[in-house]
């Protein structure tokens, strides 16, 4: 049985503000490290008013030190918004105060748009090449003191355990996880339409490396997990406003459910909608069992990263449980 981690974006709810969004992910962290999930990892996303992890790093010491074994990381950092040796400092901190516990996944999307992206000073037309060797640059930054030492060096970050993934959302992605021997991490929760051509590109071309003998694929997940397929649906309704909303060029924070939204909706952005959440399980816990395991059949996917985002703070709780309940449980020693 494939393992199950959390996706959490930290999303800011309607009336609410980013301390609180904040205080619920370190609580779904505890709840789901209670739960028996592998990873707990959040995203970097930046001028996103619904979104509160744009300081990840520091994000996730916040989640760090209120956990004690479930691992903790970026999925992801976005590599061209920092240089590699302050990613590798930062994340070099985070293992030496929670050793054995931290993983770094890195994306060379920038998280926002444009105008945010020039306001962090980074260069839109940037070589596209820099990004696979600004990755190894910083894979160098967690190797051992090399004697004569290294002119530069990450002090937190050399010789520290700091798993490094790469994320996509296309085939790029896939090329350089399987060329460099690292594990590979999909977003099909938003992005799946060229899920299936990536799993086979990684698959084919993947080289066995110091940190893989086989390829290892982890994809992005939603589940709304309700106690009925009604209810559930209801609180699926918050993700398809946020969608709707970003396309139109107005993010904005986390909405209530809203009964009969897609209803609403011309029949272009329901067909967008079908197609963005094509990667998602809906319903009671039959429902959302069965969904899973299809899903996971059909792609061989080694792990899940489930997201959910939920307006209701004790509904979210409720669906990684539900969750659990169905596929942990029975497979709780492979996770």
């Amino acid at each position: 049985m494939s393992r199950l981690s959390v996706l959490d974006l930290a999303p800011i709810t309607q009336g609410s503000d980013a301390g609180t969004a904040l205080r619920n992910a370190r609580d779904l962290a505890r709840h789901a490290e209670r739960l028996g999930y592998h990873r707990f990892w959040m995203a970097e996303h930046h001028s996103m008013p619904g979104i509160a992890s744009a300081a990840t790093a520091v994000a996730l010491g916040f989640v760090a030190e209120g956990t004690t074994t479930i691992r903790i990381g970026a999925g992801g950092i976005m590599l061209p918004n920092h240089s590699p040796l302050q990613v590798a400092e930062q994340f070099g901190t985070l293992a030496a105060l929670y050793p054995g516990r931290i993983d770094l996944g890195l994306g060379r999307a920038p998280g926002t748009d444009q105008a945010a992206a020039y306001a962090m000073r980074r260069n839109i037309a940037a070589d596209v090449n820099q990004f696979p060797r600004d990755v190894v640059e910083l894979i160098r930054y967690f190797e051992p003191p090399s004697d004569p030492p290294a002119r530069v060096r990450a002090i937190p970050g050399e010789g520290l355990e700091v798993p490094v993934w790469i994320l996509g959302s296309s085939l790029f992605g896939a090329s350089l996880a399987a060329h460099l021997g690292l594990p590979y991490a999909f977003a099909s929760h938003f992005a799946p339409e060229q899920l299936d051509e990536a799993l086979r590109i990684y698959r084919r071309d993947f080289q066995p490396s110091q940190w893989l003998d086989a390829p290892y694929v982890m994809l992005g997940f939603n589940v709304f997990a309700a106690d009925t397929d009604d209810e559930a649906r209801l609180l699926a309704t918050s993700l398809e406003q946020a969608f709707v909303a970003l396309r139109t060029g107005q993010p904005g924070q986390l909405r209530p459910p809203l009964r009969g939204y897609a209803e609403t909706l011309p029949l272009e952005w329901r067909a967008s909608l079908d197609e963005r959440l094509s990667c998602s399980a809906i319903g009671s816990p039959a429902t959302v069992r069965a969904a899973t395991e299809a899903f996971i059949a059909r792609t061989g996917a080694d792990e899940l990263m489930v997201t959910a985002q939920i307006y209701d703070h004790t509904a979210r709780l409720r669906s990684y449980e539900i969750l659990a309940a169905n596929l942990l449980a029975k497979n709780h020693a492979t996770v």
